[in-house]
């Protein structure tokens, strides 16, 4: 009898730990529209075992996995996606994929981004008029890739879309 509850109680330990799931909230998140939650949440789907829960008007997406690999998955996923924000974990981060270069530029082409509408096109350009050196953008609704030009530090520009809630990759 004592052998059979010691048995059930394992038992249920491993089902409870076997079922546990890890979750992070990235706070800060570009989300405007219904597009980039949707955009969010496919992007987070396709890395394997990671869900996302997007909460477009608290500018949340909480990722959640069978474990921290699965969810730091998700996570690099939504930045490659061109959504970036704070982590309130430290043990999954948000990883700058940007390649931005220190010094100076006067053209960079940003890549990889999430503009999937006016507001985004607007947020991007807000972002960018903060950068010292900045001159001009050609970010608009539905591109995937926008100019940026004048003399200007592309870390600068990338820090900037990022402290926005967007990212991208510098070419």
């Amino acid at each position: 009898m004592k052998k059979s509850i010691l048995v059930l109680i394992a038992t249920s330990a491993l089902a409870t730990f076997a079922s546990a799931e890890t979750s992070v909230k990235i706070s800060g998140v570009h989300l405007c529209c219904n597009s980039c939650v949707v955009g969010a949440e496919k992007a987070v789907a396709k890395a394997k075992g990671a869900t996302a829960t997007v909460d477009k008007d608290g500018g949340t997406v909480t990722i959640t996995g069978a474990d921290k690999a699965a969810v730091q998955s998700g996570v690099d996923a939504l930045v490659k996606a061109g959504y970036f924000g704070k982590s309130e974990s430290s043990d999954v981060t948000l990883k700058d994929i940007s390649g931005a270069k220190d010094g100076k530029a006067a053209k960079m082409t940003v890549g990889d981004v999430h503009l999937c509408c006016d507001k985004c096109a607007t947020a991007a350009k807000k972002a960018l008029a903060k950068v010292k050196g900045v001159t001009g953008d050609t970010a608009a609704k539905k591109v995937t890739s926008f100019e940026v030009t004048g003399d200007f530090s592309p870390k600068e520009v990338m820090a900037a879309l990022q402290a926005a809630g967007l990212t991208g990759t510098a070419k």
